[in-house]
């Protein structure tokens, strides 16, 4: 798949964090782990590491092959 700009993954889940606190609270909505779920691969993974608003992310069809897979955990790993 096409894989989204990760400033703008970074605003738009800014933006739901900031939904959540106008629903609840700052500490709750700060507590929400927020996952990109969009084309994550090896050679995009660390630009989604670090971002202010992105906790994480959610692997697909990287994860059927293994050596994308482990390269993604060990980019992830080497950058927080």
């Amino acid at each position: 798949g096409r894989a989204a700009e990760p400033d703008t993954v970074n605003e738009t889940a800014k933006f739901i964090r900031l939904l959540l606190a106008d629903m609840s609270d700052k500490s709750t909505a700060n507590s929400v782990r927020i996952l990109y779920g969009g084309s994550v691969s090896p050679q995009n993974a660390a630009e989604y590491v670090n971002r202010s608003d992105i906790d994480g992310y959610l692997v697909g069809g990287a994860s059927l092959k293994s050596q994308d897979f482990c390269d993604i955990v060990f980019t992830t790993a080497a950058r927080q």
